[in-house]
């Protein structure tokens, strides 16, 4: 008795990318990091992926210089802006006067001003740095010397209510107070590298944050210190009280990493100093501050960019020292904290230049992402205006009060994975008495750059159907427009339906068994290695039989002797990754006429008893469909 069987095997070297069973699918965005991949264009984007139109952010003045790292307003409504840069001759101060109008108003010995502080009298003072000085700047812009600290560098300045000058400094981690005449001296020593931020609350305690222990402490006017909270992070960039008397502080940076220091500084670290004798100069009031602990070697920013491991997180202390956490971030470093005219705190944060406002206990918005890279410092003017300073390009501008009279967002591209059909697009949203526009284009091309289709509008009145052509890649663009009244349409969720193409499968490979052996049952236990057999996956070389067990997964298959079976194996794949069922058929090589052998296979293998046919030559043909997957009509085979 002989037997020969012979089959035909279509080798395919194209890559397919997976995709669904074709049916209807939608693509859905309504997740805050749904919509954070896309271009918000004068829109604000809240944690519950909610889209509205941002608050209007004009600016006011260019400075012309790389960073503005402070801002401080007076009574009559000027703006006060310091700043400089990493080569800069001269540290600078700008004022804008309440009608707009910007000017020069005074340099100082040093590279930059990171510190500026209005009186009740409207005197301005600033501090330079490196080697940090306080400077009164008269009407004239003239300076003069105020106070020197004898450190390296002033962070932050802050008038009490009793008329005294606070301030932080590093790298001895030291907080002076001034009196009105400028007599002054160490007020309290952090025990930290860096009093980094401070502010002053209602009752005159001073409010500081530090470095690298990333400590939040409150101060009284008697000079006793109290930790309120131990952060996780490394750096307390920022403080400030919020409207209901609160504490705010933002902490950046995983603890036993590099610090934040602004990234203008490039300064090397100074040499660790054994021990440090107590200042000479008395503080004016308050008890003797403890002596000082060693300093650890300054951290030093060694780029333009700030480089933070960690991202940033934003704490929320209560009247009762309660401390929560309220706001996280891992990619964006909180360089300030202001207070909006309803006492919410807003974020300023680099290196994407977005603004953040915590609007509740459980919510935040994205309600700015600013041109410059980093927003570094916030004022109010005395009819609560919000004004931000930035940095890596050093500008001034207004927040709100209104709102922006139009905006937009443009999605990422949607990848379908292949050629499909687009169906409806539907939303979640209220109007608000203003106008909500949606657009849609296509293309095959991974970028929308060229060659995609052009923007069309979707007729939200006639059934919304998307009329972009049928291809891989889609993108949506929603135009939003306010109210007559300044109301704000708002959308919080967008879905478009899209049919892929049924492509039909692939049988890539067959491969005859040895015979006399057939695929074991599943309940069949296992026998002598001498009465089975192993064969690697398919295309791979075979063993010579007997062959130990393969190992299991990789397309290996056991099979069990048994006298006169006969059998096959094959590969195949689906374009549309839909199930696939096979059918088996025989003929001999002689023959017109197909016989069936099995039908609905679903393995992809089969063995049969090869003694119900008579001897020759046979030729086996394998039919793959994705019937399983798809209506009868569209199911396609091959």
């Amino acid at each position: 008795m002989k037997k020969q069987l012979l089959a035909a095997a279509l080798s395919a070297a194209t890559l397919y990318v997976p995709a669904q069973a074709v049916e209807t699918k939608f693509w859905t965005e309504r997740e805050q990091a749904d919509f954070e991949k896309g271009k918000l264009t004068n829109l604000s984007l809240r944690s519950d992926g909610r889209l509205m139109l941002a608050p209007t952010f004009r600016e006011l003045f260019d400075s012309s210089v790389p960073y503005l790292w402070t801002l401080a307003s007076d009574s009559k409504g000027n703006l006060y802006a310091g700043g400089g840069g990493p080569s800069a001759s001269a540290a600078r101060v700008f004022r804008i006067d309440a009608g707009g109008k910007a000017a020069p108003f005074a340099e100082l010995p040093g590279m930059e001003v990171h510190a500026i502080a209005i009186n009740r009298r409207d005197q301005v003072f600033a501090a330079s740095a490196p080697d940090g000085k306080v400077y009164r700047i008269g009407s004239d812009g003239k300076a003069e010397a105020f106070y020197d600290p004898k450190t390296k560098y002033i962070w932050g300045m802050v008038f009490a209510p009793s008329g005294d000058l606070f301030i932080a400094t590093g790298d001895k981690g030291e907080v002076h107070r001034v009196s009105p005449e400028g007599n002054g001296g160490i007020f309290f020593r952090t025990e930290e590298t860096h009093a980094r931020s401070i502010t002053v609350d209602s009752q005159g305690n001073v409010i500081v944050g530090t470095e690298p222990g990333g400590l939040i402490l409150r101060i009284s006017p008697a000079g006793e210190g109290f930790v309120l909270y131990q952060a996780p992070k490394r750096e307390i960039t920022a403080v400030a009280i919020g409207g209901d008397g609160v504490v705010y502080a933002a902490g950046v940076g995983n603890k036993g990493v590099g610090g934040v220091l602004p990234p203008t500084f490039n300064f090397p670290a100074p040499e660790p100093v054994p021990s440090r004798p107590p200042a000479t100069t008395p503080p004016t009031q308050g008890p003797k501050p403890p002596a000082t602990a060693t300093p650890a070697p300054l951290p030093a920013a060694t780029s333009r960019e700030a480089s933070v491991s960690g991202g940033s997180e934003l704490y929320r202390i209560e009247r009762d020292n309660y401390v929560r956490r309220v706001w996280s971030q891992p990619q964006d470093i909180v360089y300030a904290i202001g207070i909006d005219a309803q006492g919410r705190p807003v974020i300023g944060t680099g290196n994407k230049g977005n603004i953040y406002r915590i609007d509740s206990e459980n919510t935040s918005t994205l309600l700015i992402n600013s041109t410059p890279t980093q927003v570094t410092a916030f004022t109010s003017s005395p009819d609560g205006t919000l004004h931000a300073a930035t940095g890596n390009i050093g500008r001034v501008y207004r927040i709100g009060p209104g709102t922006e009279a139009e905006g937009g967002f443009e999605s990422e591209p949607f990848d379908v994975g292949g050629f499909s059909w687009w169906g409806r697009l539907s939303f979640h949203g209220e109007a608000n008495g203003g106008k909500l526009g949606f657009e849609t284009r296509s293309g095959n091309l991974d970028r929308p750059q060229k060659n995609w289709s052009n923007w069309a509008p979707v007729d939200l009145a006639n059934g919304a159907r998307v009329s972009s052509p049928a291809a891989r890649f889609l993108q949506y663009r929603v135009n939003v427009r306010a109210a007559p009244d300044g109301r704000s349409p708002q959308v919080s969720e967008i879905e478009i339906a899209y049919m892929a193409k049924n492509v039909a499968p692939i049988v890539e490979a067959i491969e005859l068994t040895p015979p006399n052996y057939r695929t074991q049952p599943p309940a069949l236990t296992a026998t002598p290695a001498t009465q089975s057999i192993t064969l690697p996956a398919i295309g791979q070389r075979r063993r010579t039989l007997p062959s130990p067990p393969f190992e299991p997964g990789g397309g290996s298959l056991t099979l069990q002797y048994a006298k006169g079976s006969m059998g096959a194996r094959w590969a195949a794949s689906d374009p549309n990754n839909d199930e696939l069922i096979y059918k088996l058929e025989i003929r001999g090589t002689h023959e017109s006429t197909w016989k069936l052998l099995r039908d609905k296979v679903r393995e992809r293998h089969l063995t049969w008893d090869s003694t119900a046919y008579p001897d020759g030559e046979y030729v086996l043909r394998i039919t793959a469909s994705d019937a399983p997957d798809n209506p009868p009509d569209q199911a396609l085979s091959a």
